[in-house]
């Protein structure tokens, strides 16, 4: 993410576009042939680019270039998540400094989508672009903001007021976003067939010490039951749910899995208040489970020495090993 925008990327496009000084007569002209394509031409070369490579790069080569990057064509997909996703995770993105970042580049391309915006994905934004995209982007399909310490109900209740098409959420990590946001949206968003709420590892929260701000670590929702519940009641049509970490017992899971009868993949991983019996009770219809054993940290269950209390666990449904 260091390189959004890069400046050694946009004098290395400048040169390319107006001549270096150390080019040949021919290969300036050349070059400057490419500040003169037209529009549709432009459009044509730049719909071939990333989103990332667009904003580090073209936009700032010239104003025709600019002109076409804000092309309403180009802009109907916001995708910084691959950028994310490849990158190590880093402490300056939970800054406030970082977060103004994102959110002013999703502003202006909800203001260049003219409306059109379909996809969000990204991380780290606020209340402050959310808003904006709700007031902005009727069309709005998909929506994945991963890690946004301060994107809250208001918002999410402006996205379920507004973004009536939603097919895909995904609100991980969103500590201040809570069961009201899910029951918002679950009423106002009937197509909703995806739904990402994952939980940072709170059985060993190693990997993210040191990164993720202390407060917000152990600021982890202990209301799983209740977000369960107002899933199963609204969230009809989910085919795709993934609740990693939670804190949902049997109860909630059961809440769950008789409302969403359309269910079909569940990740159930780190969800530790679940035992063997309780998942096989409830998700016996479901074609894909992921279950929470397969995915407790060997810092906090040692399967080399403790494996076989495990294994006695699973299968007399003792529940006296439960993690």
């Amino acid at each position: 993410m260091e390189t959004l925008p890069g400046a050694s990327q946009n004098d290395r496009y400048n040169m390319e576009c107006k001549g270096g000084t150390g080019e040949t007569g021919a290969e300036s002209g050349l070059i400057s042939d490419w500040a003169e394509l037209t529009h549709e031409c432009l459009l044509n070369i730049l719909s071939r680019l990333t989103f990332e490579h667009r904003w580090t790069g073209p936009m700032f080569v010239c104003k025709p270039w600019l002109d076409a990057c804000k092309d309403p064509s180009l802009n109907s997909v916001f995708d910084l998540e691959t950028r994310f996703h490849s990158s190590t995770e880093s402490t300056r993105w939970w800054t406030p400094e970082f977060e103004r970042r994102i959110d002013a580049m999703l502003r202006s391309v909800i203001t260049w989508s003219n409306g059109n915006l379909t996809e969000i994905l990204t991380r780290h934004c606020s209340d402050f672009s959310l808003n904006f995209a709700a007031q902005r982007c009727p069309n709005l399909q998909v929506l994945s903001m991963k890690s946004c310490p301060r994107a809250t109900d208001a918002s999410m209740a402006q996205i379920a007021y507004h973004c009536r098409n939603l097919k895909q959420l995904n609100v991980s990590y969103c500590y201040e976003i809570s069961h009201k946001s899910l029951s918002l949206i679950g009423r106002n968003c009937p197509n909703l067939k995806i739904l990402k709420r994952n939980l940072m590892n709170w059985l060993d929260p190693s990997q993210h010490v040191g990164v993720v701000p202390a407060d917000y670590l152990n600021a982890c929702p202990q209301d799983g039951d209740t977000e369960a519940a107002v899933i199963g009641k609204f969230m009809l049509n989910l085919e795709h749910l993934e609740i990693r970490f939670s804190k949902l017992s049997a109860k909630g899971l059961g809440s769950i899995c008789e409302g969403c009868l359309k269910l079909e993949y569940l990740d159930l991983s780190g969800c530790a208040n679940l035992t063997s019996r309780d998942i096989l009770n409830a998700t016996s219809n479901l074609k894909e489970v992921k279950k929470p054993n397969f995915y407790i940290p060997r810092s906090v269950f040692h399967t080399e020495r403790y494996g076989h209390w495990r294994l006695y666990d699973e299968r007399f449904q003792t529940d006296v090993f439960r993690i």
